[in-house]
């Protein structure tokens, strides 16, 4: 949740911390915070309440503040409120204050993730002498690192592995010792942290993006390991304190892929950015208009062996699994359930050693789907990732990893990176149905050509834009619209009321149409919006009939449906088309006009559409 970035070389580390933070504000935060030493010059520590431009403001955006080596931060609050206190970069001085300015600290750092434990080692730390001036679980953490190192008198990588095998919980670590100028020292254990090197400098950040102005050439740090940074040098050691070796990873996107390139903000960069994602994504494993998973790591024999498939995932990618469910079934004629990642490992699922876990993340840092991972690996399930991150925890740690070639995303609501999931998933449905001998050769070659129309067909989606932002505005004071439709339209629904609710705070529900008359007409009031997406014939007329009644009390109808079905004019009072499609696909392109919707609504309210209240990108803590 937190963002973390760090320098070390020969430049002013200031100017390049905060603008590494400006790259991570999509993570969600409520304070921010840098750290930095000038030699052997005590580490200055400059924190604020609120967003990074006061803490800019503050530095004359970095200028004001001197060295080359440093940490920065940006806080999402877990323990203790936001403020200037709870703020990082924490230090292990016994500071009466908030921990700011000139510290004579030996040992400065931040932290993201959640310590478990830190209630117990804030106590043990109490009795030793230790103060403490914030709330947080991450100031125990800092201050147990440095009781280690000076009780044992030992070096930082030892006192960060002693530290390591004491606490519980997840943590990306980076610190400063005063004896080491010049140096950085990491720890990882669950929370997302990457490395960067460049000639005669290096970088650390919790995502790419933070980094990719300065270098491309970066190291994923593993699981219970610790790091040494120095200008231009990186060393890793395990929990024992023995060196190890990582081989570096070069990063595809370039900078320009996480600059809103003239749009207002990333989300639209984004919406307007799915046809050419979505066709990347066809174009890695579609040959010749066939489908090869080879890639991904899928074999034929493997297929025709799945008994059952679970897919695990949060929030949008929830959604993704939702639709997916409907389609695997149908096509592969797989028994498929859905679960949230962070139900299923407290629920002791029934799992198949022969069956299939999916797990579905942007980030591949997602906490609750990381651990749902490791629950079906340890129960011997083999697990298939999908996944944006080439190099994240669960493409590590998966057996089988499908990328989604989406590229960078930054706003936080998602986008184009849920319509790469769709497809992926699309295409592993087409396949398990052709090797299952459940698809013909010509249906299934149908298939996949009509899914190469869909970036063309998205395209064609966003040309209607002008109309809904039209018809967003008429709602923009709304405090409730509902979603319906039945089979794949209510999948979609879900991920339309999620996009409303998100980026707009308008209070939103997806509904399944025929749940209407159990209790949900109750809430239908006059002018109350209700939009019914109707992209599945065979469901067509049922679910117009849900509508007609919710019209009947009042509503305000939006109808979604696809061209042809021109006599939904009759009964909404506005109309969405999208392109005739399989309607095993049309869930890619009815997002398109539901993203639009919640966009602009937000818009009209004048809120920030990128970074909304109280969420964060990647939800790395439980």
């Amino acid at each position: 949740m937190c963002g973390i970035v760090g320098f070390t070389g020969e430049k002013q580390a200031a100017p390049i911390l905060l603008d590494g933070l400006s790259k991570l504000e999509y993570r969600g935060y409520d304070s921010a915070g840098i750290a930095v030493r000038d030699g052997d010059a005590p580490a200055e520590v400059v924190k604020a309440k609120g967003r990074l431009k006061v803490l800019a403001e503050m530095l004359d955006d970095g200028k004001a503040l001197p060295g080359t080596c440093g940490l920065g931060h940006t806080r999402w609050a877990t323990h203790g409120e936001p403020s200037k206190a709870n703020a990082h970069p924490h230090v292990s001085g016994n500071c009466t204050g908030s921990g700011s300015g000139a510290v004579e600290s030996d040992v400065v750092g931040v932290h993201n993730g959640i310590i478990e434990n830190y209630q117990e080692i804030r106590e043990k730390l109490l009795r030793r002498g230790y103060t403490f001036y914030s709330d947080t679980d991450t100031e125990s953490i800092i201050k147990l690192v440095d009781y280690y190192y000076k009780k044992y008198g030992i070096g930082p990588v030892d006192a960060l592995t002693r530290t390591m095998v004491r606490v519980r919980g997840s943590y990306a670590l980076a610190v400063m010792f005063k004896d080491y100028p010049g140096e950085i020292y990491v720890a990882r254990k669950d929370s997302p942290l990457i490395i960067g090197a460049g000639e005669g400098e290096t970088f650390l950040a919790s995502d790419v993006p933070a980094i990719l102005k300065y270098t491309r050439s970066v190291y994923y740090i593993g699981n219970l390991e610790v790091a040494r940074l120095t200008p231009g040098e990186v060393h890793f050691f395990d929990l024992n304190g023995d060196e190890i070796q990582h081989d570096t990873v070069e990063i595809a996107w370039d900078s320009e892929a996480a600059e809103k390139g003239g749009f207002e903000h990333f989300m639209m960069k984004e919406i307007y950015e799915q046809p050419r994602a979505v066709q990347d994504t066809l174009n890695s494993v579609v040959k010749e208009g066939r489908i090869d998973l080879t890639s991904v790591g899928l074999t034929d024999e493997e297929i025709r062996d799945i008994s059952q498939i679970t897919i695990v995932a949060c929030g949008s990618a929830y959604h993704v699994g939702v639709a997916a469910q409907y389609v695997i079934e149908e096509l592969a004629r797989i028994p498929v359930r859905v679960e949230l990642a962070s139900e299923f490992r407290y629920r002791k699922p029934l799992l198949d050693p022969k069956g299939l876990v999916i797990v579905i993340s942007q980030s591949g840092e997602t906490a609750d789907s990381l651990a749902a991972l490791r629950e079906a690996k340890q129960r011997g399930v083999p697990v298939l990732a999908i996944v944006n991150v080439v190099g994240s925890s669960i493409a590590r740690e998966a057996d089988k990893v499908f990328y989604t070639l989406a590229g960078p995303e930054i706003a936080v609501a998602t986008t184009k990176a849920y319509s790469t999931q769709l497809i992926a998933c699309d295409l592993l449905a087409i396949q398990f149905g052709r090797v299952r001998g459940l698809l013909e050769e010509e249906r299934y070659l149908a298939l996949i050509a009509e899914l190469q129309t869909i970036p063309n067909k998205i395209s064609r989606v966003l040309k209607d834009k002008e109309r809904i932002q039209w018809f967003a505005a008429k709602f923009a004071n709304a405090q409730d619209i509902f979603f319906i439709g039945r089979g794949l339209d209510y999948a979609i629904s879900l991920e339309g009321s999620l996009k409303m609710k998100e980026i707009s705070y308008v209070h939103s529900e997806a509904y399944a149409a025929g749940e209407l008359k159990h209790g949900t007409i109750s809430l239908i009031e006059d002018g109350t919006l209700v939009i019914g997406v109707l992209t599945q014939d065979h469901l067509y007329e049922k679910t117009v009939s849900n509508m007609v009644e919710v019209k009947s009390r009042g509503a305000y109808l939006m109808g979604l449906t696809s061209y042809g079905h021109y006599e939904m004019e009759d009964t909404a009072n506005f109309t969405v088309y999208i392109p005739k499609t399989e309607e095993y696909f049309a869930p890619s392109l009815a997002v398109v006009p539901l993203q639009l919707m919640g966009y602009y609504i937000s818009v009209a309210r004048g809120l920030d559409v990128d970074k909304p209240r109280n969420l964060a990108k990647s939800v790395t803590v439980e």
